[in-house]
Formats: C-alpha cells, sequence, structure tokens
C-alpha cells in the first residue's frame, strides 16, 4: 500500500503539472474567446495597476480555495495535494507573469536567465497581435523551444 506521502507528491506534482494544460487551455478558448471583455484590457497599451483581466485571479483560485477549506470538515490527502498543486502553479504564475514578465518589480538580474528570456520572448510573441484572435503561446511556465534561440 502506497503511503499518504508518496500520494500525496503524486498528485501534487500532477496538478501542478496539469496546471499549464488548463492554463494553456484556459487562456486560449475561455479568455480569448467568451470572456475576451474581461480579458482585453491586459492587451492594451496602457498601463494601470489594476484590469478586469484581474477578475480571472479569483475566478482561478476559487477552486483551490474550495479543496483546500474542504479539508478543514473532511480532511483528504487528495483534496490537500490537488488544492496545493493548484495553489503552487497560481503562486509559480503569478511570479513568473505579474512580477519578472510584466515588471511590477524591479528584477533585471533574473531577465539574464536563458530560461526567463525565452519566457519574455513568447509572451511579447502573444502580446504582438491586440486583437482576440491570431495570437500565440497561451501557457506559462512550458516555453516553445525557439524561443530560446536569440
Amino acid at each position: 500500500m502506497l503511503s499518504n506521502t508518496l500520494i500525496f507528491t503524486f498528485f501534487f506534482i500532477a496538478t501542478f503539472a496539469f496546471m499549464e494544460f488548463a492554463a494553456n487551455f484556459s487562456h486560449k478558448h475561455i479568455m480569448h474567446g467568451f470572456m475576451w471583455y474581461w480579458h482585453e484590457d491586459h492587451h492594451r497599451k496602457k498601463p494601470k495597476r489594476f484590469e478586469k483581466n484581474d477578475i480571472f485571479f479569483v475566478i482561478f483560485a476559487s477552486p483551490c480555495i474550495l479543496l483546500l477549506v474542504s479539508n478543514l470538515w473532511y480532511p483528504s490527502v487528495y483534496s490537500s495535494a490537488i488544492g496545493l498543486g493548484i495553489m503552487f502553479y497560481g503562486m509559480a504564475y503569478f511570479i513568473v507573469h505579474d512580477l519578472i514578465i510584466h515588471q511590477r518589480i524591479n528584477n533585471r538580474f533574473l531577465r539574464r536567465h536563458p530560461y526567463v528570456k525565452g519566457l519574455i520572448q513568447a509572451h511579447k510573441d502573444h502580446h504582438a497581435n491586440i486583437n482576440q484572435h491570431d495570437c500565440h503561446n497561451f501557457g506559462m511556465l512550458w516555453v516553445p523551444l525557439k524561443y530560446f534561440s536569440s
């Protein structure tokens, strides 16, 4: 029988990895689809402290919150691992997207790393088109290899 630690670790890592697929899918088909009204201001050049797009943080954090809060009444290694996997992916997304790529903090030293350069280039390519359609690179942490050559 597998230990709870092994089960937790498997579900945590699987959830974190799955979240890149979920982010890619929801960004492409939801945010650039029927919810474009909320996401559109993120593709505009006007810098704002808050955007309508920020509501997605609350929407995407909700399953994580529900899973973790449910553990108060119904403790489960599965809901803990999945909830924390979602939470850690959300934290990684926030750090990469808001703090590093959109430079909400000064981070010139990080921007020299080849992986970070690739992330930034892929994100610039995504934002090169301000229209709802014809965008590329909807994920966040997985960067196509072509962005590492420059």
